[in-house]
């Protein structure tokens, strides 16, 4: 019999199954009033997927750290299971990559406007163990984690890495601010340099200020595009 996923202190798990989907249960059990810290999970053959629910004491606009945060999270986690030669990056939309394709990722919702403090705060976690449907070879730009040489890293260890990460850099961003976040999440950001196109916005991303948001540079102007804007994609 497989057991439970074991979790740190602070957080409590919940199992849903099959096509049940994490981060609709946490956004469902939110709205009722659960309890900050709440793993909702569903682990299977071919694809990992969880959310954590969050009380923040902060602002939307500034617990939309917990995004970086839980991406950050997911590499220290992923680090400490993979082969040493599995590169992983984020995208500062959540996409998560494995040695340069897309493999997964995180999404948010929150229940409050940019300047309020929200009732809640949901960050999702989806991972795809084994890639089902079309050929590999068909879609090289998309992977999965048995196909970066990673069929060894158990889904329930990642899950319960994952949470353990990211409660010490919940901690440490309680602690010490934006500061050691940024600069950790900033070092495994994808797409710097490139030409993107976000709220309307098109030009070269430069990177992202203090608080996370995306710097995209259009001729001579400069223009922000707050991370809380990605509420509206998954809220």
């Amino acid at each position: 019999m497989t057991q439970p996923p074991r979790f740190p202190p602070l957080m409590a798990g919940v199992a849903v199954v099959g096509a049940d989907d994490p981060f609709e249960t946490a956004r469902v059990m939110a709205m009722r009033g659960c309890e900050g810290g709440t793993v909702v999970h569903n682990v299977q053959a071919d694809r990992l997927r969880a959310a954590i629910v969050f009380a923040p004491e902060v602002t939307t606009e500034d617990g939309m750290a917990m995004l970086p945060l839980c991406g950050v999270g997911f590499h220290n986690a992923f680090g400490a299971l993979a082969p040493p030669e599995v590169a992983v990056h984020l995208e500062w939309d959540g996409g998560i990559r494995v040695n340069g394709a897309y493999c997964g990722g995180l999404r948010v919702a929150a229940a409050g406007a940019a300047d309020q403090i929200p009732d809640w705060m949901i960050v999702g976690l989806e991972v795809p163990i084994l890639q089902t449907g079309d050929d590999p070879g068909e879609n090289p730009d998309v992977t999965a984690l048995y196909d970066e040489g990673c069929a060894e890293v158990d889904p329930t260890h990642l899950l319960e890495s994952w949470t353990r990460h990211c409660l010490v850099w919940i901690n440490r961003w309680s602690d010490e601010g934006n500061a050691p976040l940024h600069a950790a999440w900033s070092g495994l950001l994808h797409g710097t340099g490139e030409t993107v196109t976000r709220a309307g916005r098109s030009g070269t991303f430069l990177g992202t200020d203090e608080r996370f948001g995306m710097l995209i540079r259009d001729g001579e102007t400069t223009h922000l595009v707050p991370m809380s804007t990605l509420l509206g994609e998954t809220a």
